[in-house]
């Protein structure tokens, strides 16, 4: 199998043939967005496939947020536009933990790492992110180690 990039434009071939123009329009986005992040810095390079998954995890960070904000000024078909442009795009995200998952590698993170107390929080949520390494959303993980520290 190619990597995740090669997977999306393959993906965007077929959703252009099939003239489905609400997964054509997202993928076009998420490969905008890839591009974008591919040209940034000194020299343009290709990504890796932990990269393009974190473009993605972005992406759809971004639809959550404006979904949200278009249910909350009334605006329920765009709510609902946003929402199905973030399932496109799940498609491509590492499968998401639970809550009691996230509480148990948590868990596991912080004794491995020794750490106890909000000073040390810094530090432990590096530790839980690596852990995590992108199955969840970094604000679900910053409060499970919160109320483990806390």
């Amino acid at each position: 199998m190619g990597t995740l990039k090669d997977r999306l434009n393959d993906d965007l071939r077929t959703a252009m043939k099939g003239r489905d123009e609400l997964t054509t329009s997202t993928l076009r986005m998420a490969l905008s967005a890839v591009r974008t992040a591919e040209v940034s810095g000194d020299a343009a390079r290709e990504l890796t496939d932990d990269e393009v998954t974190a473009v993605l995890t972005k992406e759809a960070k971004k639809r959550r947020e404006a979904s949200a904000a278009f249910a909350g000024a009334g605006r329920a078909d765009q709510a609902a536009r946003e929402n199905a442009e973030g399932e496109v795009l799940d498609r491509y995200l590492p499968q998401q933990l639970s809550a009691e998952e996230i509480a148990e590698i948590v868990a596991g993170a912080l004794a491995a790492g020794g750490f106890s107390g909000k000073a040390q929080m810094g530090p432990a949520m590096k530790a839980a992110q690596a852990a995590v390494a992108g199955r969840a959303e970094g604000g679900r993980v910053a409060a499970e180690v919160r109320k483990q520290l806390g």
